[in-house]
């Protein structure tokens, strides 16, 4: 009887472990960026990088990404969104964030990273979708060469559209290299779970 106690305990355990696994990752949020080239879907990962998912959840409900455009589009390189409206004007952002590019989340092909400066700690509003690989933009120590860009999230729908956007012709405009000649326009951007 002993033994089939522990059995049912186990099986318990087991299937608890399971149930309690498919919950956490069916309640990271997705975002829904709605562009003039279509729709991105985004989920973000809350558990390891949470600072970086907040912020990012915070100017998506305040309204902040809807009319911005992306401005940096390097192919085979990264998409880079989220700090100039479509007459080119810098937004206001909050605070800058700390960075939290030590997740363990790589910089890989479809993945969202926040943008900033040489400062890494400088990351407001901007983020940036992988087209590739991109290793030499991950973690590797805790120096202003080595702190790497923070991994939030990926685009699990929609990747297409990344990509048409890379294939959008740049050129310089304000004093600014590689911006689409064609505004790519984030119309909207929603959280949808």
């Amino acid at each position: 009887m002993p033994k089939y106690l522990l059995f049912i305990t186990l099986l318990l355990t087991t299937t608890l472990s399971f149930s309690t696994e498919k919950t956490m990752s069916d309640t990271q949020s997705k975002v829904k960026l709605t562009t003039n080239l279509g729709e991105i879907i985004i989920q973000l990962n809350t558990e390891k990088a949470p600072l970086s998912s907040a912020n990012f959840l915070r100017y998506v409900n305040e309204g902040f990404y809807n009319g911005t455009i992306f401005h940096r589009v390097i192919p085979d390189f990264m998409a880079q969104g989220g700090g100039f409206d479509t007459n080119f004007n810098q937004k206001t952002v909050h605070a800058p964030i700390n960075n939290e590019a030590n997740n363990g989340l790589l910089n890989t092909r479809g993945t969202l990273a926040m943008a900033r400066t040489n400062d890494p700690n400088s990351a407001t509003g901007q983020f940036f979708i992988s087209y590739k690989d991109n290793s030499f933009l991950n973690h590797t120590s805790q120096t202003s060469s080595g702190w790497g860009y923070a991994v939030f999230g990926e685009v699990i729908e929609g990747m297409d559209v990344a990509d048409a956007i890379a294939k959008e012709a740049t050129g310089n405009r304000n004093g600014h290299q590689d911006v689409p000649k064609t505004d790519i326009i984030i119309e909207k951007a929603e959280v949808i779970n």
